[in-house]
């Protein structure tokens, strides 16, 4: 990873824990089985990469690109998304553990979240506009001035939301989810 450019590179099995990394390319490369918990990757440019079966937790992202990047089977807690530069942001996880993780004021229409946990997480004045989760967990997860215009919680659980201040024209829910979205009126549904 010391070259300033890697373009079509698969990282296998890189144990990165609490290094800085900063300044580099990634362009189409695959990171597999990786540990970069605790790390700092932050003013990297990552484009249509792949991070798979990676423990990114607590790593830090300040000033960096994640252009279409995919998150599948990884361990990304704690991580403040809202400190990546806002242009082109394009990201996906698919089965991911994304606990206590930040990504405030994000503009991120169209994000896909397949069989992941999000507790906790803060999407505080994100736009997530035809946003999926599917099968996540949204225990405790925050949402306030979130567009959630046509994001689709058919199969999500445990979120918590209130309608009077998050835009959801259009959202799907389950009639399993109601009571997340009436909790703050403390109404019994059977």
């Amino acid at each position: 990873m010391e070259a300033l450019i890697h373009i079509q590179k698969t990282f296998d099995k890189i144990n990165f824990i609490e290094k800085r990394v900063s300044n580099r390319e990634f362009e189409d490369c695959i990171f597999k089985n990786c540990d970069f918990s605790n790390s700092d990757f932050s003013n990297n440019t990552f484009m249509d990469c792949q991070f798979i079966d990676c423990n990114l937790s607590l790593t830090k992202l300040i000033g960096t690109n994640l252009k279409t990047v995919e998150f599948i089977n990884s361990k990304l807690m704690g991580i403040e998304f809202h400190t990546c530069n806002d242009f082109l942001f394009n990201v996906s996880f698919q089965d991911c553990v994304i606990d206590y993780s930040s990504f405030t004021n994000k503009k991120m229409p169209k994000t896909k979240f397949t069989n992941c946990s999000l507790k906790e997480v803060n999407f505080t004045s994100c736009n997530l506009t035809n946003t999926v989760f599917d099968n996540c967990n949204l225990d405790n997860a925050i949402f306030n001035e979130t567009e959630l215009k046509e994001v689709n919680f058919i199969t999500a659980y445990n979120y918590k939301i209130d309608p009077e201040f998050n835009p959801m024209r259009k959202a799907k829910f389950s009639t399993q989810g109601i009571p997340g979205l009436l909790e703050k009126y403390d109404i019994k549904i059977q």
